[in-house]
């Protein structure tokens, strides 16, 4: 791989959202054809930013970024943009194209003639059947995640950028996906936080820094990733030992020298100087991403008898919607684990709950709900961190709200951000702050690890797991479900 050429370079590239908020700082690295790298990074450390400056959307405002004459690039992105969900799949792939690649495919006749045979290879590769006049909103949020890589792919580019690509897929989307990056022959930058996926393909990281702004690069997977880091830190964090015991003994030295008088002063004097060069070789010791503080979602206080009763339910199969019986009664500290894959219609029943529409389906009066959407639509892009936990409070206190937003890393100028400009992975941590300042009697939550940085996910899963009211939880993750303590399942396909 080293021989090969370089196609992608950040020369000291710097960043910034605005002078408050700083995303890169002198960002240098390369990658070379064919190559399959990871980048990995705090949420909002600025991950997207990268792929939007590669991508052109965004321009550095120092340094400089150089792409091979004649590269194309492409990116599946984490989510389908609102404006695209009315479109049909025919629709949706039409607009997957830029005008440069348009250009370049149709002969500069602006429009493609034999997109249906395109469609239907790149939707064969992500293992996906589906009628081209389907409108996209109407697919579940596994099914519209391997559209996005399928976007991607029917570009046919020299550099495939993925944003968490795993989200919202079951576990054979997840084989099917880790299958095709294996065999994969042009240069792949991955987004996830999915370890073991990582592990499977990975021949390089780039690790984005919260701290320092900058990225740095490893060869290897990321549990070589891990492995390095924390032998470096071990290494740093020992040398500094070293250096502190001569700084003391030099220190003492010193005194006891100067205190002497006379000649001895000199003395004194040479070693308050090694003292302070010694001092200049002390390290800044790599720091560790920053995780959320453990957390506890309180459950509505006056919560009695049942609180979710379910005699029926509807699935989508064959993309025909079908009804099935069954025999649940949710108690307090209760948990309900919805299994089944993609396309069968999880979601669609999570929200028809919340909405009161779900047939065979009824919540007990006034229990109030706690709905996580994987897609985030409760939220309101154009409030400010502040409005969307400050919307869901009884009673407005103000420490509070600081308090449960500071323990979601969302403190300092980040509370006054409008919804819309945070990623994905932010969004997630307001929606979470919302259900602990809501206390609800019923929790319906659907793939909450979506976009989380693996640190939050065991927090995340011991808070679940002691919430003492009733819950229904849709994730894809078993590494994450078997944290958490689980009453019952009801798998929609059996």
């Amino acid at each position: 791989m080293s021989k090969k050429e370089v196609i992608i370079r950040f020369d000291e590239v710097s960043f910034d959202y605005g002078h408050n908020k700083p995303i890169l700082k002198e960002v240098s690295f390369s990658l070379r054809e064919g190559a399959k790298f990871t980048l990995m990074g705090q949420n909002g450390a600025g991950k997207s930013t990268i792929f939007n400056l590669i991508t052109g959307i965004l321009k550095p405002e120092d340094g400089r970024i150089s792409v091979k004459d004649g590269f194309t690039v492409a990116t599946a992105k984490q989510v389908i943009p609102p404006a695209q969900a009315k479109l049909t799949m025919r629709e949706f792939f039409e607009k997957s194209f830029s005008e440069v690649v348009l250009n370049t495919i149709s002969g500069g006749r602006g429009k493609i003639y034999d997109l249906d045979p395109r469609i239907d290879k790149v939707l064969d590769a992500v293992n996906l059947k589906a009628p081209k006049d389907r409108i996209i909103k109407d697919f579940s949020g596994g099914q519209q995640a391997r559209l996005l890589l399928a976007s991607a792919l029917i570009q046919n580019p020299d550099l495939l950028l993925l944003d968490e690509p795993t989200n919202n897929l079951d576990k054979a989307g997840i084989e099917h996906l880790t299958k095709f990056l294996q065999d994969y022959k042009k240069t792949c930058v991955v987004i996830s936080h999915d370890a073991e996926f990582l592990n499977s393909f990975t021949q390089g990281v780039l690790y984005l820094d919260v701290f320092t702004r900058k990225v740095e690069q490893y060869v290897g997977n990321y549990n070589d990733l891990v492995k390095e880091i924390s032998t470096r830190i071990e290494k740093e964090n020992r040398k500094n030992a070293q250096l502190e015991k001569e700084i003391q003994e030099k220190k003492e030295k010193a005194n006891f020298f100067a205190n002497k008088g006379g000649k001895m002063r000199v003395v004194a004097k040479r070693m308050r100087d090694k003292t302070e060069e010694l001092e200049e070789n002390i390290v800044n010791v790599r720091k560790e991403d920053k995780t959320i503080r453990s957390f506890a979602i309180q459950a509505q206080s006056n919560l009695m008898g049942e609180i979710v009763n379910i005699s029926a339910f509807s699935i989508m199969k064959d993309h025909k919607i079908v009804q099935r019986k069954a025999k649940i009664s949710l108690l307090k500290n209760q948990h309900l684990l919805l299994s089944g894959p993609n396309g069968i219609g999880k979601s669609t029943l999570l929200e028809s709950i919340v909405n009161g529409t779900a047939k065979g389906i009824s919540i007990a009066p006034d229990v109030r709900i706690g709905y996580y959407r994987q897609d985030f639509s409760t939220l309101n892009f154009e409030d400010t961190v502040h409005d969307a936990l400050e919307s869901v409070m009884e009673k407005i206190d103000e420490e509070k709200l600081r308090s449960v937003a500071g323990g979601f890393l969302l403190n300092g100028d980040a509370v006054y951000s409008k919804i819309g400009s945070l990623s994905e992975g932010q969004k997630g941590l307001v929606a979470l702050a919302q259900l602990v300042l809501l206390q609800p009697g019923l929790l319906i939550l659907d793939e909450p690890t979506n976009h989380m940085n693996f640190r939050h996910l065991p927090v995340i899963a011991f808070a679940l797991s002691r919430y003492e009211g009733a819950m229904i939880l849709v994730s894809h993750v078993p590494e994450f479900v078997k944290q958490i303590r689980i009453d019952e399942t009801l798998e929609l396909d059996k």
